[in-house]
């Protein structure tokens, strides 16, 4: 079979094939160098986007456990210790990075760094503790990607505010309209999948550490102290 061109030339079939075999290896190559393009940036980009988020960890960390207000004199004799925890479970053990906040050699509180699957994609928490684990002082989000202007919300801070002083010897519920009870909070409008999953990972990961964050079980990597 021959396809006719405008002018009535004939064009032979296998040529056809033949150019749209070649532009589709053509894309696929292109797909190929654009990807090896976007890694090389990925791996050159990756050690400046950890350390930013551990200044940025860093530096929320004081806030979590003493209050904005606290934090921002930059009290002196305040110590931060970041370390690591493992928790020994019938799976895969899990390890949280946590940081010991010790304020003028009396323990201040801890913050431990979180990871879950949210809506669009995965959340990182930060949440503070009392020094006994009895109440949540705070909590951050490092990391999201969800919906903008609804699950991206929870990284608001008048929705995070919920969480300071709830008790931890309950877990938290996820409610609509207004939260009553000590033990709820209330879920951002339009984004409840996205407020149940940082509602379950603060609860998760409280529940992993119930009794098992204390100085002599963390393994201290160094000690970063907050003296300004």
């Amino acid at each position: 079979m021959e396809e006719i061109l405008t002018d009535n030339t004939p064009v032979p079939s296998g040529r056809i094939r033949n150019s749209n075999l070649a532009q589709a290896w053509l894309v696929l190559v292109l797909a190929l160098i654009i990807g090896a393009i976007l890694a090389a940036v990925q791996v050159r980009l990756s050690p400046i986007i950890a350390a930013n988020k551990l200044n940025e960890t860093l530096e929320k960390v004081p806030e979590l456990v003493l209050g904005a207000g606290s934090a921002a004199t930059r009290p002196s004799g305040l110590e931060v210790d970041p370390g690591t925890v493992k928790i020994e479970k019938d799976g895969p053990d899990s390890f949280y990075s946590v940081f010991h906040v010790v304020s003028k050699g009396a323990p201040a509180g801890w913050v431990v760094k979180t990871v879950g699957q949210g809506y669009g994609d995965k959340i990182e928490l930060l949440i503070g503790f009392n020094p006994d684990i009895t109440a949540i002082t705070g909590i951050f989000v490092l990391g999201q990607k969800e919906t903008p202007g609804l699950g991206a919300n929870i990284a608001s801070l008048k929705w995070r505010q919920q969480f300071i002083g709830k008790a931890t010897a309950r877990p938290l519920s996820v409610v609509k309209g207004g939260a009553s009870a000590p033990n709820e909070i209330d879920a951002i409008t339009g984004a409840t999948i996205s407020s149940r999953s940082v509602v379950g990972l603060v609860n998760r990961t409280t529940k992993d550490l119930a009794g098992k964050l204390a100085p002599e079980i963390v393994r201290f990597s160094r000690q970063v102290k907050k003296n300004d």
